[in-house]
């Protein structure tokens, strides 16, 4: 989608303020459901902005960009918060040990971009393309479905392979479907959008290498330990 420049202007200021709001999040000992949330008023303060700032004709596009970022980089946190702290050390921990308050705040902070969605879809006159639809729609579902098993309570029922399985499958899934949506159009609208969209398709591409190299190292030291 091409944007206007009150548009890139938006998406840059909002990248930003989020970096600060993140840093601040990692030294927050409130509770993961204050974590939640204040996730999910930070995502409704960013759509009220745009409707406040952006272009007419560009309000909902920039508020589904801003919130899909911001989103993303909750999600970002929480999927490779363990991988960084295993790969670079103890400068990672804090962000390790807030994992799961990433993660929900990210599932939280995706009801405002769901919302857009939604809202998108009620008012579109061009049926959205199905398989399209169904891909992001499952998404949704591991989403929520690996919110409700981040209840003790209910994970404890289920075998904890099936569990590790799970959460695996839908993480990865989730982190696709990201990567995805940022690099399906970078060059649409010129040098200064794929700059907008450049350090996100890295850090999409970045996750699951770091998993990736998270896992190699454990094996390795396994195998050392073992011999």
């Amino acid at each position: 989608m091409w944007l206007s420049n009150s548009a890139r202007s938006i998406i840059v200021r909002v990248s930003l303020w989020l970096r600060v709001m993140g840093h601040s999040a990692m030294r927050n000992k409130g509770t993961t459901t204050e974590w939640m949330a204040g996730a999910l008023l930070v995502g409704l303060a960013i759509v009220l902005l745009t409707r406040m700032v952006a272009a007419p004709g560009g309000k909902v596009g920039v508020a589904l960009q801003a919130t899909a970022r911001w989103s993303f980089l909750l999600f970002w946190l929480g999927y490779t918060g363990n991988a960084l702290s295993v790969l670079f050390g103890p400068r990672f921990q804090i962000i390790a040990s807030h994992c799961r308050d990433f993660s929900l705040s990210f599932a939280a902070a995706h009801l405002a971009h769901l919302g857009m969605v939604a809202y998108l879809l009620y008012g579109s006159d061009t049926p959205f393309p199905r398989p399209s639809l169904v891909f992001f729609s499952i998404a949704v579902f591991w989403i929520y479905l690996l919110t409700l098993l981040s209840i003790k309570r209910l994970a404890a029922k289920l075998d904890p392979t099936l569990l590790r399985v799970l959460r695996t499958v839908g993480v990865e899934y989730i982190a696709l479907v990201f990567l995805v949506d940022f690099a399906k159009n970078p060059f649409q609208g010129g040098i200064v959008n794929l700059l907008i969209y450049l350090p996100f398709i890295c850090l999409a591409i970045a996750g699951p290498l770091l998993r990736f190299a998270a896992v190699a190292k454990r094996l390795a030291q396994a195998r050392t330990l073992a011999a």
